[in-house]
């Protein structure tokens, strides 16, 4: 599927991560230090951070958010969309959504919902919001991208632990008579479902407890079921099919090409995948974004982070065409062509231990 949004522009971006690091590098209890050191060529991630057992998805962007408005100099009251993008909810029901209404002091008539999309969340919860204000009466719309992944990790999983962390980002969009348009494009394979997934948490294969205790066997199946289950041959051969002709297609729908395109931002996946993308895709490295590094994979908040961390200057000096693609859990993916800056500047910051907590 393909979109067009015009008259909206992009006003900023923020980030937020808890102040927590882990390394194997550092920390040799689950490899070697000759294995960290290939772990860390390979996925290029030296460090993640985790969030606390209190701290949820949703207070990481809650204090994006809460920074970028500070930033933008908007009112609260001023923001008509709010989109809550992340695989993690507060809580089955309400929509995390409207209890980030009103902790933000956005209007009552602020229309806020959620999407429960991973690795492509960042260009859905764009498109989304961007369409919103185009067809009504709204002005400026955040869009709000986070994820605790290192909760779904079974312990122990030498494949999945050194590779996810947690973060939130922040997006703030605003009609503008004077934007270029933005241009998007989406599509999905449910064919590729049970190569990302975590089994067991819905309704299909609920951990609602019963009033009896269940049985051994069923405890430690649905301890099991409940972490993430990641098929990484599967995952890598999905990327290398999927994404190349996306950006091919985003870029034609653009009537751009790679030589047009100043910084190109894609989900942060891992370092050996990016640099097979980049090569496929015939970027040059100084425009193609690889940010591992510092935050690992970070899920739907992996795009707003890394512009958030490594672009700052770039964009609060001038305007900067952009190529952001997100991929992944679904399968689903997307990817848009838009131009950004001058914004002030991107930052990421850490939030406390005791950051207030988001509640109804």
């Amino acid at each position: 599927m393909k979109a067009i949004i015009e008259g909206v522009r992009i006003a900023g971006f923020r980030a937020a991560v808890p102040p927590h690091r882990h390394s194997f590098l550092e920390d040799h209890s689950l490899f070697t230090a000759e294995e960290a050191e290939k772990l860390l060529a390979t996925t290029g991630v030296y460090e993640r951070r985790i969030a606390p057992p209190h701290i949820c998805a949703s207070d990481m962007c809650v204090a994006a958010a809460e920074g970028l408005l500070a930033q933008l100099g908007w009112d609260p009251a001023s923001v008509d969309v709010l989109v809550f993008v992340s695989q993690d909810p507060d809580y089955n029901v309400p929509a995390t959504s409207c209890i980030m209404q009103k902790r933000l002091g956005l209007a009552t008539g602020a229309a806020c919902f959620d999407v429960n999309l991973g690795c492509s969340g960042f260009v859905y919860g764009l498109w989304m919001a961007g369409r919103l204000l185009g067809g009504s009466t709204g002005r400026r719309a955040i869009v709000l991208c986070g994820d605790t992944s290192s909760r779904h990790l079974v312990p122990g999983d030498r494949s999945t632990l050194p590779l996810f962390g947690d973060a939130g980002g922040a997006v703030a969009l605003e009609v503008s008579q004077g934007a270029t348009p933005i241009h998007v494009v989406v599509g999905t394979d449910g064919g590729g479902a049970k190569n990302i997934w975590v089994k067991a948490g819905g309704r299909r294969n609920s951990l609602v407890p019963g009033r009896e205790p269940w049985p051994a066997e069923k405890q430690e199946r649905m301890f099991t079921d409940s972490r993430l289950s990641l098929n990484g041959a599967e995952v890598f051969a999905f990327t290398l099919r999927a994404v190349p002709p996306l950006i091919r297609e985003t870029l034609e729908f653009a009537g751009v090409g790679v030589e047009d395109i100043d910084l190109c931002v894609m989900h942060q996946a891992n370092a050996f995948m990016l640099e097979h993308l980049r090569k496929k895709t015939k970027f040059p490295p100084e425009k193609f974004l690889v940010d591992m590094h510092d935050f690992g994979n970070t899920s739907s908040a992996s795009i707003p982070l890394a512009v958030s961390h490594r672009l700052g200057e770039a964009l609060s000096t001038g305007t900067r065409k952009m190529l952001l693609a997100g991929f992944g859990v679904g399968w689903s993916w997307g990817a848009v062509v838009a131009d950004v800056g001058p914004i002030p500047a991107p930052e990421v910051q850490e939030i406390p231990d005791d950051f207030p907590l988001l509640t109804p």
